[in-house]
């Protein structure tokens, strides 16, 4: 089955649909470059009786993912994979030494951030012991199982190796399940990833089933940005308005961490943004560019009701318990029809209704941040958690006053 569509962009509900019933084991591959992602395919034999019939991308689907960067960079940064010999189904490089960010131009070169998604953790993490013990703390010395319950069980279900040497770089590069990558992507379960994914990376191997996930991760992106913001707003209020929604609710964004970390990505990424959201922003019906640089939403309840009910799984739990508890103060119960709870959080005042989108992100990040940083004196160990600390404390303490 081939999907072929002349916009770049297909519906959500069918990306949705698609990502949701794609089998977990369907995958790409393991190409022999990056680059030969796009021409392999995977085992669509859930939708079909013939055993050799696949499911294809459109190679237009999900193209505002692939963001442009100096290409030997893009180069030195592939090769990097290949120092494992576990297979890796997807990954991605991103942070301060990728991506510009404002404030970084005159001092060291940062820390290289990876992501790694596998298909088999515990597999994964025995062939990588194998290789490369030295690049894990004492958790190693417990095995491949203790490593992935620690990673899986824990936190936002991603294991990170920090301050690693390879190529001449110093990395840091965290594993996570593929199935678990999607979910996050889908639902926001945690929002660690899927948050991560709201901001340019640069995409090293690519796999099919995270692009469709990506591409709805980032529609719920600007779904929930739009939900916070005015009827007018320039280009650059919603770029940091979904830059933010990951860093609410996280501890490091009032300590550990610069505070103006979310306009320096955004000043310095402003042109990657538009390539990352330019064209799903024209997809959707309620807003448009009304002048250079300058949207506008259409604001009335029922556009909102409608974005509310497209919200992730579980921002869209929050937001309707956080209203629920509204109403138990005013004396009056959530009423059972659901499309009447959106409609009636849409007529709210709209500052009430983003308060309840702001808790119901706050409640997601909280706990997976706090639990991924004491699991990182684990993952890391106490001398290479001390470093990493010591660097986040440095930008915190070195910030414009």
């Amino acid at each position: 089955m081939l999907i072929h569509q002349s916009s770049k962009f297909i519906s959500f509900s069918s990306v949705r649909f698609l990502t949701t019933t794609i089998p977990k084991a369907a995958t790409l591959g393991r190409p022999t470059s990056p680059e030969s992602a796009k021409n392999t395919s995977y085992d669509n034999s859930q939708y079909q009786n013939k055993k050799n019939n696949s499911f294809r991308l459109s190679p237009d689907f999900g193209k505002n993912q692939d963001l442009p960067i100096d290409n030997e960079f893009k180069e030195n940064l592939k090769k990097i994979l290949f120092n494992f010999n576990a297979p890796i189904r997807y990954s991605f490089a991103y942070g301060s030494g990728v991506f510009a960010q404002k404030g970084y131009e005159l001092k060291a070169k940062p820390m290289l951030d990876f992501i790694l998604a596998v298909s088999h953790s515990q597999h994964w993490h025995s062939l990588n012991l194998n290789k490369h013990r030295n690049h894990y703390s004492l958790m190693g010395s417990l095995g491949s199982r203790a490593v992935t319950i620690l990673q899986d069980d824990f936190g936002a279900g991603i294991y990170f190796n920090p301050h690693i040497k390879m190529n001449g770089m110093e990395i840091k590069y965290g594993v996570i399940s593929i199935d678990k990558m999607c979910k996050d992507l889908l639902d926001w379960e945690t929002l660690y990833v899927a948050g991560r994914m709201h901001k340019p990376i640069k995409i090293l191997q690519d796999d099919a089933r995270v692009r469709l996930s990506q591409q709805v991760n980032l529609a719920s992106a600007l779904r929930t940005a739009l939900l916070m913001l005015p009827k007018d707003f320039s280009e650059e209020q919603l770029y940091l308005t979904i830059t933010g929604i990951s860093y609410e609710g996280d501890f490091r964004k009032y300590f550990g961490e610069n505070p103006h970390k979310i306009k320096n990505i955004v000043s310095k990424q402003l042109d990657t943004f538009k390539i990352l959201y330019g064209g799903l922003i024209e997809e959707f019906p309620n807003v448009s560019f009304v002048s250079n640089g300058k949207l506008q939403q259409d604001d009335n309840p029922k556009a909102r009701a409608s974005m509310l009910e497209k919200l992730p799984r579980t921002l869209r739990y929050k937001v309707r318990e956080q209203y629920g508890f509204h109403l138990v103060r005013k004396g009056q119960p959530l009423p059972s029809d659901d499309k009447e709870v959106y409609r009636g959080i849409a007529s709210s005042d709209s500052d009430e209704y983003v308060k309840y989108i702001k808790a119901g992100i706050r409640e997601i990040v909280f706990r997976p941040a706090i639990v991924q940083s004491l699991k990182g004196i684990l993952t890391a160990g106490l001398i290479k958690s001390s470093k990493y600390t010591a660097n986040k404390l440095g930008k915190w303490f070195s910030r414009p006053q």
